[in-house]
């Protein structure tokens, strides 16, 4: 496993944790699947190590578990056996109604393909973590996904359907989405993978503005160019066995 590290110029955090303290811990992770040609092993034995305020990419080729590790963290998926920490959280030990709550409010997750409601209007899709959470008061939820907006230039279009946007513009608001709960972590899943190169280097932009303010992110990719921005980078090969992050 090779690693190429950058000093990451960024402005003090916000975050309660203090820089280069451990957010994210993955022990010995082993991740398998039943499939009809037998089991299949996605991940094997990883270790993963994330501090508060870095801007960690993992590289590599579909079909290498990048994706399956980011479900460990957020919980989406179990580990077939090891250990998955968040903070002091034991991720792998919550109930699945545990899960949910905790996830809602630790963790904003921006997909490839945006996942934004086609029925609900692009204010509506921000709200809608806060709903589900009940995070902020009901009567200051509209006027703060319409701020996180703004920071994401796409207050103007709040009131639009997602298909009225391009796909850059809802990538932003999938970006916003994933704040609206104030989560610490922003784990990203090719989230430039379905955008033009222009719109590619803006979402990015975004990232490095976030981690300057003292988010934590960790993203998936394929990009090497936009990888090698970032604060910590490195390969992801097939089923890693072993594998120290």
């Amino acid at each position: 496993m090779f690693w190429k590290r950058r000093q990451p110029s960024l402005s003090a955090p916000s975050a309660p944790l203090p820089a280069d303290s451990e957010l994210i811990r993955l022990h010995r992770v082993v991740k398998t699947f039943d499939t009809p040609a037998g089991k299949f092993a996605a991940l094997r034995g990883v270790d993963l190590r994330v501090n508060a305020g870095e801007f960690v990419a993992v590289i590599g080729k579909s079909g290498s578990g990048k994706s399956t590790l980011v479900n460990m963290i957020a919980g989406i998926d179990r580990p077939t056996s090891g250990e998955v920490f968040v903070g002091d959280t034991a991720v792998h030990r919550l109930s699945e109604a545990q899960m949910a709550v905790w996830r809602g409010k630790h963790i904003g997750i921006v997909f490839q393909f945006f996942q934004l409601l086609p029925t609900l209007t692009v204010l509506e899709n921000v709200m809608l973590p806060m709903d589900f959470c009940n995070v902020h008061p009901p009567a200051e939820r509209a006027n703060y996904a319409l701020r996180l907006l703004e920071q994401m230039e796409m207050a103007e279009h709040a009131h639009k359907l997602p298909a009225a946007i391009s796909g850059g513009q809802q990538q932003r608001v999938a970006i916003a989405r994933a704040l609206a709960n104030d989560p610490p972590i922003l784990l990203a899943d090719e989230p430039t993978g379905n955008l033009d190169s222009s719109s590619a280097d803006a979402v990015f932009r975004l990232f490095e503005r976030l981690v300057a303010q003292g988010k934590t992110i960790l993203m998936v990719t394929h990009d090497q160019v936009l990888a090698k921005r970032v604060t910590r980078a490195g390969a992801f090969t097939t089923r890693m066995r072993g594998a120290a992050i």
